[in-house]
């Protein structure tokens, strides 16, 4: 089942670093930013996570839970988070379930041969469970503060 706009996001269970078991349940009542992105350590993935850290506190203050999301594995998310210091969690969706739910694998070309990665993407979820906004095949820059201020804006309409 896919991820519609303005709809309940499909049923899903996912477990993230820190132990955290994430479900379409698990953050009811709350607004849920999901990111997912390509791999850990790579450099446009890394400012990324860096700049969702450096808001992290401001999305906090809105409400909002933000997870990343890859198909890397726990040891690895669990390094790229000591590493870049990542105050939120990071989901390692290794079997890409969540990502085929969201619609974010995509075949891409790389050094001109085809191969299936994961489009830069991010869902924001309502506190009622439902997919109010996504972005999909963004870049990077601004990309944190347009996510921030859509969280904001979905409070004030609340």
């Amino acid at each position: 089942m896919a991820v519609v706009v303005n709809k309940a996001i499909p049923e899903f269970e996912a477990v993230a670093t820190g132990g955290v078991k994430v479900t379409n349940q698990s953050h009811m009542g709350k607004v849920m930013v999901l990111y997912f992105y390509p791999k850990d350590n790579t450099p446009g993935c890394t400012t990324e996570a860096m700049q969702f850290r450096d808001k992290y506190k401001d999305f906090v203050k809105a409400g909002a839970h933000v997870f990343g999301v890859s198909r890397d594995n726990m040891r690895s998310h669990d390094e790229f988070k000591t590493k870049l210091e990542l105050p939120f969690e990071l989901i390692a969706d290794t079997e890409e379930k969540m990502c085929h739910m969201f619609g974010v694998v995509k075949n891409k070309i790389m050094y001109g041969k085809k191969v299936k990665g994961i489009e830069r993407s991010t869902f924001l979820i309502g506190a009622d469970g439902q997919l109010k906004e996504e972005w999909r095949g963004l870049k990077v820059p601004g990309h944190v503060d347009e996510v921030l201020l859509a969280v904001k804006n979905l409070n004030k309409s609340a």
